[in-house]
């Protein structure tokens, strides 16, 4: 018997994808990650990280004290999951109540970025991806900053996308029950952007901040 490809999906196969414009498209499309690991002493660990995708690697940050950062740079195989929902979907039955969503599943190791790779760049490139034009409008990160963050590049060795789409899959038996069936979409969005409390008096909105509201 073959030994299945870890990335492999098992149930629901007709909903996988493995291409890699899919799978880019989705973690493009999301800025929140659980990352799982588990240290030497083999306990698993599951934490939620923000990330950014830059080509077929991952970026996560974080402080250079975190457990996560120092074991993950240590090169040992973590799984990074990200996903989306896009509506709730109701059925006629209980059992048939389902989501459409966006995920990916991501297999790889993940290396540090060093001063001497472009860390002040990258740490750049990370706060333009989830709001595009920010880094022009806010100060680079410093010395002592750079010094306290940690930046690892989780490259991408395996990875597969789940998604489902459209509306409920009732029996055939209950299609006759007068019971409402349909989706519900939901979608992430921006309020009304809130002024810090020691915001300096009498300055507008940035552009960045205008076109991420809508």
């Amino acid at each position: 018997m073959r030994e299945k490809p870890r990335h492999e999906v098992q149930r629901v196969r007709q909903r996988a994808h493995y291409d890699e414009p899919t799978v880019h498209a989705v973690l493009d499309a999301g800025w929140l990650a659980h990352v799982a690991f588990a240290g030497a002493g083999q306990q698993p660990f599951v934490i939620p990280m923000l990330y950014v995708r830059e080509e077929r690697s991952l970026l996560l940050h974080g402080s250079i004290a975190s457990r996560l950062m120092r074991t993950l740079g240590d090169g040992i195989d973590a799984c990074v999951c990200a996903t989306l929902v896009d509506g709730l979907v109701l059925a006629r039955s209980h059992f048939h109540h389902s989501v459409n969503y966006r995920s990916v599943v991501a297999f790889g190791r993940a290396r540090p970025v060093g001063d001497g790779d472009g860390k002040a760049a990258a740490l750049a490139r990370f706060v333009d991806a989830m709001i595009p034009g920010r880094a022009g409008e806010s100060r680079p990160a410093d010395r002592n900053e750079l010094a306290a963050t940690a930046l690892l590049r989780f490259d991408i060795a395996d990875a597969s996308a789940k998604i489902r789409s459209g509306g409920p899959k009732d029996d055939p038996a209950d299609a006759g029950l007068p019971i409402w069936s349909g989706v519900v979409p939901m979608a992430l969005r921006c309020g009304e952007p809130l002024v810090a409390d020691d915001a300096t008096p009498g300055l507008a909105v940035p552009a960045s901040v205008r076109t991420l509201a809508g």
